[in-house]
């Protein structure tokens, strides 16, 4: 399944529109929380595919039914420009655990680059849904990368993938990838530039978010 905001006409295309304005990007704190939101609003989407069961609930004045989680997702984010999403989607999955995954693009003297995934920190993902957060699925090998770890390393009981700016051809790399993973995007676009970075996308998310790297 693939959810594409930007064929809605939901409130959180605001939040993509101001990631993407180079003039409104200027002010990091304004990216971080547009990120934060963004991910708030997955997170409400994507709590309409979970289990719920009803309970009974003490009122003041008497007792409701009302549907409750059967069990919470853990919210995971590949370091470090996925931290505010995750931060959106545990401000809504508010008792759900975390976990972080390092990764990123090591360039060879071509031009070329690879993949590096250094380390994982995580709780017992058995027979859980994970959340992945990344801002950006460009080329989508990080992603791939890193979810296919996880998969390897327990067995997963559904996985929600969670993106602001994907490319067609990063959507296409997961679906041949990941194909029971569900895909959660702000917008798609077509084009990439030869160093990967996606056009019009919004430039770097981790350093919009957190200042330029080295």
């Amino acid at each position: 399944m693939i959810f594409d905001l930007s064929k809605t006409t939901a409130i959180a295309n605001t939040f993509v529109a101001e990631m993407r304005d180079e003039l409104v990007q200027k002010d990091a704190m304004r990216f971080r929380k547009n990120l934060e939101r963004l991910g708030a609003y997955f997170a409400h989407e994507i709590s309409k595919k979970l289990s719920y069961s009803e309970a009974d609930v003490q009122t003041p004045l008497g007792i409701a039914k009302c549907k409750l989680l059967v069990e919470q997702p853990v919210i995971a984010t590949i370091l470090r420009a996925g931290i505010p999403m995750q931060h959106g989607l545990l401000s809504i999955f508010d008792k759900a655990d975390a976990a972080f995954i390092t990764a990123y693009r090591k360039t060879k003297k071509n031009g070329d680059f690879v993949i590096q995934m250094e380390h994982i920190s995580a709780p017992d993902l058995e027979g859980k849904t994970v959340i992945l957060a990344d801002p950006m699925l460009a080329t989508g090998l990080s992603m791939v990368l890193c979810a296919k770890e996880l998969i390897n390393t327990y067995k997963i009981k559904k996985l929600h993938i969670v993106a602001a700016i994907a490319s067609t051809e990063g959507v296409k790399h997961v679906v041949a990838n990941l194909p029971k993973a569900d895909l959660w995007l702000g917008a798609i676009d077509d084009e990439m530039t030869s160093k990967s970075y996606i056009v019009p996308g919004l430039g770097d998310a981790g350093d919009l978010a957190y200042g330029a790297k080295q």
